[in-house]
This record gives structure tokens, sequence and C-alpha cells, in this order.
């Protein structure tokens, strides 16, 4: 007489792959939460760069001045000016625009507004920008920066 055998896994076999696979989670999610941050924190620091090169390039252009703050923006950067840093258009402003379109965002709090301050602790109201317009210092408003 012949016996019919089912073919399939054990109970252990089925154990063992579980066990496995929880293994391989648990140490490769924890590597893509990481790269998150690791490519926001490379956004900020290129954002960071172009930021501070610009507004650089200004003073340069503006006789040793930095661009106003003028509510949460930085207009200077944003249009063409002429060397008292006037705003406008035609020959006579031949300066910039030093930064097309609008102000880069800070990738940690998705916002390019600009606020004054210090940069040594976050500005209050969600700005992605603290701006210093007597020294042209330009840094991140987000609590990460300052851990």
């Amino acid at each position: 007489m012949r016996r019919n055998r089912c073919s399939g896994f054990t109970l252990i076999e089925v154990l063992i792959v579980v066990v496995i696979m929880a293994v391989l989670a648990a140490t490769i999610i924890p590597q893509f939460a990481a790269s998150t941050k690791d490519a926001k924190q490379s956004a900020l620091d290129f954002n960071l760069h172009s930021l501070r090169s610009q507004i650089e390039m200004y003073r340069m252009h503006h006789l040793g001045s930095y661009p106003a703050l003028t509510g949460t923006s930085l207009p200077q950067l944003l249009t063409t000016t002429n060397a008292a840093g006037t705003a406008g258009t035609g020959t006579g402003f031949p300066y910039g625009p030093y930064v097309v379109g609008e102000l880069p965002k800070n990738p940690f709090n998705d916002s390019n507004e600009v606020v004054a301050g210090t940069g040594l602790a976050v500005v209050a109201g969600g700005a992605g920008w603290q701006y210093n317009a007597t020294t042209g210092g330009i840094w991140p408003n987000n609590t990460e920066f300052f851990e």
C-alpha cells in the first residue's frame, strides 16, 4: 500500500524563516529612518551654503552693506538692485537677482521665511531661517541645527 505524503513546510521551518525576517527587519529599518534625516541635513547644508554665498556676493556689490530683512523675506536677493540696494529694473539696476524665484526652504520645517535672529537658539514662529542684517549671518531655524 502506498502512502500519500503531503509536501509542505513544517512548523519549525516556518518559525525559523519568520525569526530570520524579524532580525533582518530590526537591523535594516532603522537605517532607512536615518537616511531621511541625512538627506534633509544634506539639503539644509546646500541651501545654507547657497544663501551665505549669495549674501556675500550682495555685500561685495553693495559697498559692504548686507540685504535688509523686510517682513519675512530678503527681497533684495530676489530682484535687481543698484549699488545703493534699491530694487528696480533696467540698466540702472545691474546687480542681482542673487536668488532666482524664491529663497530656498529649510527642509526640516519646509519654510523659506526669514526672521531676525542670532543663530543661538530657535526663534518661535516657524520661520525657516534666522538672519542678522548687521553681520549678514544666516542660520537654519530648526531644533536639529541646535542639537
